[in-house]
């Protein structure tokens, strides 16, 4: 067999015995694992095979075989083409130079929608054409530059010879398969932080003193955010399990950060019985459990183990949190809502419940899309308690 051939193999094989129970790349390290003869080069290939295949979505679900799949997502995905399509399909691999649209007009995919499965439970601001087109084009890797840093991160960028794109005073682009911390070895200079989730930021706007919880911090992205902005604030981190507070512990001191509190809670149980029942917040950040839609671009594996289930059911964990620690909140205080999906449900619906049931009013803040600049899309709305 030659090597296209071998490649087209073992990413049928992977392909077919892939349940999604585990996310994608850690499945693809356990395979590479038990087949040792593979080479880095092997490797990185077949994986690009792997996601070519799953960022079709539902696109040609029933009427193409696998490995006609693979090559026509290698198709779309690829902007030069490559030799594997020259050695299976040299007619797609003719028309590798034209743009993506060119490219579904050529296979025939007029209905760019069909590629997303849910499509229909988009929240209203998300753009559907431009939303499905983005799951083909791999998202950065972004990172903020922190004290002042940037010149001299751009600085060791030029020198190593990498790729990059400064689009903001303290953002950077740089290629998804960076190594960023071979280059960059102090991680105080920077945080890595999607685009999107950066712009969350804006809707913070702290003061000197005021209290401050960051009630599902996860590993601390947004409260290292904050911290920057405002130094001087008085911090609660918490999250539903210690491992998560001990990694957090971990980021904070990799960052600098060693004024805050943190406890493990779990946030479905009722707050006014927790140890925090006496305590009031001038400011909540609430980055809730969601679908995590809005990263499919970089686990385009998503869209084919995802049910349409599973959006009420994260929507109702996303109503009871919220209303839980809404009750902890100043009157006068702000609740920032944060999801990293698209649906209307987890989004702008959980957002009417808040204003109808916890007497909330939406401020500011909305969809956040990613799509548009190679990022994630999210959705932020900062909510002030009457």
């Amino acid at each position: 067999m030659t090597r296209w051939e071998n490649y087209i193999t073992a990413a049928e094989k992977i392909i077919v015995s892939y349940d999604g129970k585990l996310p994608l790349h850690h499945f693809l390290k356990g395979f590479f694992k038990q087949h040792p003869y593979m080479g880095s080069r092997d490797r990185r290939q077949v994986s690009q095979l792997v996601y070519h295949y799953y960022r079709l979505g539902q696109l040609w679900q029933q009427e193409k075989s696998v490995q006609e799949r693979i090559l026509l997502g290698t198709f779309l995905c690829e902007k030069q083409g490559s030799d594997l399509l020259q050695f299976f399909r040299p007619d797609l691999q003719e028309q590798s130079a034209l743009s993506l649209d060119e490219k579904l007009a050529f296979v025939g995919v007029t209905d760019v929608p069909a590629i997303f499965p849910f499509t229909a439970a988009l929240s209203p601001a998300i753009d559907r054409k431009a939303f499905n087109r983005s799951f083909f084009i791999q998202p950065d890797l972004f990172i903020r530059t922190r004290h002042n840093k940037q010149s001299a991160i751009v600085s060791l960028l030029d020198k190593a010879g990498i790729a990059y794109e400064v689009i903001g005073a303290d953002t950077i682009a740089l290629p998804n398969s960076t190594k960023i911390d071979t280059v960059i070895t102090d991680k105080s200079w920077y945080e890595i932080q999607d685009v999107s989730s950066q712009q969350v930021g804006t809707l913070f706007t702290p003061a000197a003193g005021e209290q401050w919880w960051d009630s599902c911090a996860a590993s601390g992205g947004k409260s290292i955010l904050l911290v920057d902005k405002q130094p001087g604030v008085k911090l609660l981190v918490s999250d539903v399990r210690n491992t998560i507070i001990q990694n957090l512990h971990q980021r904070f001191k990799e960052a600098g950060i060693r004024q805050y509190e943190s406890i493990v809670m779990d946030l479905t149980a009722p707050v006014m019985s927790s140890t925090l029942k006496d305590r009031r917040f001038d400011h909540i950040i609430l980055d809730a459990p969601c679908s995590g839609s809005g990263t499919w671009g970089r686990t385009p594996e998503s869209m084919s183990f995802f049910t349409e289930k599973q959006i009420t059911e994260y929507q109702q964990l996303q109503q009871k949190i919220a209303a839980n620690v809404v009750q902890l909140l100043k009157p006068g205080g702000s609740l920032i809502y944060i999801t990293c999906s698209v649906f209307a449900k987890e989004n702008e619906e959980v957002v009417a419940f808040l204003e109808t049931e916890s007497g909330l009013q939406q401020q500011e803040g909305g969809v956040i899309a990613g799509y548009e600049k190679r990022a994630d899309c999210m959705f932020a709305v900062k909510l002030i308690k009457q």
